[in-house]
C-alpha cells in the first residue's frame, strides 16, 4: 500500500491525498485501512496503454527474423545464417522477408555503415 502511495504522480497535490485518505476511511469495512483506490494516473495512462497493447503475429514474426538477421549479420543462408537458425528454408525466408518488408538496403541506409549484398 505505501508503494501505490509512493508510485502515484499526484498531480492534485496535497488536497487530493486528503479527499484520497477521507475516502479510504469511509471505505473501510473496519478500524484498519487494507486497501486504497487511487484513480488512474494520467500521466502513466499512454504508457500502459502502449505497454498493454499486443503485437499481431505479423509484428513478432518481423521482430524475430530481424533479431536473427541482426545476430548473424545479415547471413540468409549457409552455416550460421538466419535460416539455419530459425530452422526454415532459404526460400522460405525469403519469401517471408519480402512479404514483411524486410531489406538490408533499407535498413543499414541510414546507419553509415556500408553492408555489402
Amino acid at each position: 500500500m505505501i508503494t501505490q502511495i509512493r508510485n502515484y504522480s499526484w498531480p492534485g497535490n496535497v488536497r487530493e491525498l486528503e479527499n484520497m485518505m477521507e475516502r479510504s476511511v469511509l471505505l473501510s469495512m473496519g478500524t484498519l485501512i487494507t486497501s486504497l483506490v487511487l484513480p488512474k494516473d494520467k500521466r502513466k495512462a499512454s504508457i500502459e496503454i502502449e505497454a498493454d497493447r499486443q503485437k499481431t503475429m505479423e509484428e513478432n514474426e518481423r521482430d524475430h527474423i530481424l533479431a536473427t538477421l541482426f545476430k548473424c549479420d545479415w547471413k540468409v543462408f549457409g552455416e550460421g545464417g538466419a535460416a539455419e537458425l530459425l530452422d526454415i528454408n532459404v526460400s522460405t525466408l525469403n519469401s517471408r522477408m519480402k512479404k514483411l518488408g524486410i531489406n538490408k538496403k533499407h535498413y543499414f541506409k541510414n546507419s553509415g555503415e556500408n553492408k555489402n549484398d
